[in-house]
């Protein structure tokens, strides 16, 4: 549950004792929802339909031969929620977009930026092997 402490870790709650329950009830299910997904699947991209960088790396990682597991957050009812755990995750990690958001193995890989780095110095290929999602 690795993904759900970073998650949990990176959210800031304001607000009364009532709202706070409610807000961590909320964000206990969406981080469940999201925590079994990636370590359930080898590769996760969530993604926007319609979004540009989302829609390279998806290609980048079919041009691979991997199968990621997509969840478009514009069509999935649990969109918005996850689309702001993914905000928080993105502005707890220094900054950036929320989406693309790429896990790997049940961890959090980055975005966009993370991706290509780790294409081009020849890194995500054998992490992609290690996760389980290559088998070349």
């Amino acid at each position: 549950m690795e993904v759900a402490k970073g998650v949990r870790s990176a959210v800031r709650i304001n607000g009364g004792v009532d709202q706070q329950r409610a807000v961590e009830l909320d964000l206990e299910s969406v981080c469940e929802k999201v925590s079994a997904l990636v370590s359930g699947n080898a590769v996760v991209v969530f993604t926007i339909s319609g979004c540009c960088m989302c829609h390279v790396v998806k290609q980048l990682l079919f041009g691979l031969g991997v199968g990621p597991t997509v969840v478009e957050l514009d069509r999935d009812a649990s969109g918005g929620p996850i689309l702001a755990l993914l905000n928080r995750l993105a502005a707890g990690g220094g900054g950036g977009k929320a989406v693309p958001a790429v896990f790997v193995g049940g961890k959090f890989l980055g975005g966009i930026e993370t991706v290509m780095a780790c294409h081009i110095n020849g890194s995500l290929v054998p992490l992609l092997k290690n996760a389980g999602a290559l088998w070349l």
